[in-house]
């Protein structure tokens, strides 16, 4: 949306109700856009430790040693595992689907989610920041389509009342 210079040309031929109705409507749409981007990139920020955690995991499982760890069990329970040399393993893709992978296949999978999720991280930034400079021009610009019309209005009564005026004072004929 393009800032509004010349409210009174932009407004000719144009109905001030509908005019703010369709520039409220365009406002709540960029709002609405914003709320999504926002709870994408949460989502995305969330993503990103795990896939760390992950890759990680995948570069002490390559060292071929067997591993001590804890693990959660439920709630505040921990118990420990020996994890001996392995040459797989399992990763959530989502939607409860797990999938066996070799090391070297699932850490480059991992390290091609990061760079995606790095990627779109930014792309959602550009696109949230868009979209602020177009709710700031658009709530500008509401509110001098509305200011004019108010004084529109305010200039119209008043003319009204002044020619109410004029007829009561003029002499009558009769």
């Amino acid at each position: 949306m393009e800032f509004i210079n010349n409210v009174e040309t932009f407004m000719k031929g144009k109905e001030a109700t509908e005019t703010l109705q369709a520039l409220d409507e365009r406002l709540q749409k960029y709002r609405f856009l914003e709320i999504n981007l926002l709870q994408k990139r949460a989502r995305l920020r969330r993503q990103l430790p795990d896939f760390e955690k992950s890759i990680e995991v995948i570069k002490l499982l390559e060292s071929k040693q067997e591993l001590s760890t804890h693990f959660l069990m439920s709630s505040q329970l921990y118990s420990k595992a020996r994890i001996p040399p392995t040459e797989t393993v399992c990763l959530w893709l989502g939607a409860n689907v797990m999938l066996e992978y070799p090391l070297e296949e699932a850490k480059a999978l991992l390290d091609k989610n990061s760079s995606t999720s790095i990627s779109n991280m930014k792309q959602i930034e550009e696109d949230l920041e868009f979209l602020r400079d177009q709710i700031t021009t658009s709530e500008v610009n509401l509110a001098r389509i509305y200011n004019w019309n108010v004084k529109r209005l305010q200039a119209e009564k008043a003319k009204g009342e002044s020619q109410g005026k004029v007829k009561q004072n003029s002499p009558r004929s009769g």
